[in-house]
């Protein structure tokens, strides 16, 4: 019998390698256009890491009641290579779920990346660490190991509702959650988008001697479709 919120699911699916590779190196701007705007994040949970470290990989969720962390150090026993492990700590801003030996560990499994709707510590080891961590916060108190917790269940993390198996892609701008029904689609969009951004920069390049404004005839049909006065 299923012990609602204290339990663990082993058996996921998850995205072909091939598919997850399609999406190394796309920026989650582009991804949040081929959605419409929607599946980022809260902008509150940044990558707290140096540099410009960007993380593809998919979905294993953890949801774990506030200053607790049980669940989180199962699922690092659990999840594989290329995984990221996304948690639901309710937002609480007070206790950090994990530190910087977990995010050794979680790196010498091959995972790729850690979400967390919540609080990390040991802030100056991990921001130096080669391996992408994104968090609402740092905290210097430590979580507590009794659970309750749940394990690859759909979860709600920064606004999005993450599912095991969801391609996750991470950068600069934030996280962006792909689901994984419809990761063809959103690819195909994705690609368009780049070929448009392309053409645009060759525009711009092209045109980069003349005011800027008079390379921008769409503004002025959207104000007039929009019924704008201009005197």
């Amino acid at each position: 019998m299923s012990n609602l919120g204290f339990r663990i699911i082993q058996d996921i699916n998850r995205p072909s390698k091939e598919l997850l590779e399609a999406f190394r190196g796309v920026p989650t701007a582009f991804i949040g256009d081929a959605v419409n705007r929607f599946f980022c994040v809260d902008a509150r949970i940044k990558l707290v890491n140096k540099g410009n470290l960007r993380m593809v990989g998919s979905a294993f969720t953890v949801r774990t009641r506030i200053a607790d962390n049980l669940m989180v150090h199962k699922a690092l026993d659990l999840a594989k290579p290329g995984d990221v492990i996304v948690i639901d700590a309710e937002g609480d801003m007070n206790v950090a779920i994990f530190g910087d030996h977990m995010t050794t560990a979680a790196k010498l499994r091959g995972l790729a990346g850690y979400v967390v709707n919540g609080c990390i510590r040991d802030i100056e080891t991990i921001e130096t660490m080669d391996f992408p961590v994104f968090a609402k916060g740092v905290s210097p108190r430590g979580p507590y190991k009794d659970g309750p917790g749940e394990i690859n269940v759909p979860i709600c993390c920064g606004g999005v509702v993450v599912k095991p198996g969801d391609i996750v892609v991470g950068d600069r701008d934030g996280v962006a959650v792909i689901p994984l029904e419809e990761a063809e689609n959103v690819l195909a969009k994705v690609k368009d988008i780049i070929e448009q951004e392309k053409m645009s920069t060759i525009e711009i390049d092209e045109n980069a001697h003349l005011p800027w404004s008079t390379n921008r005839p769409w503004i002025d049909k959207i104000l007039r479709e929009k019924g704008c006065s201009m005197e």
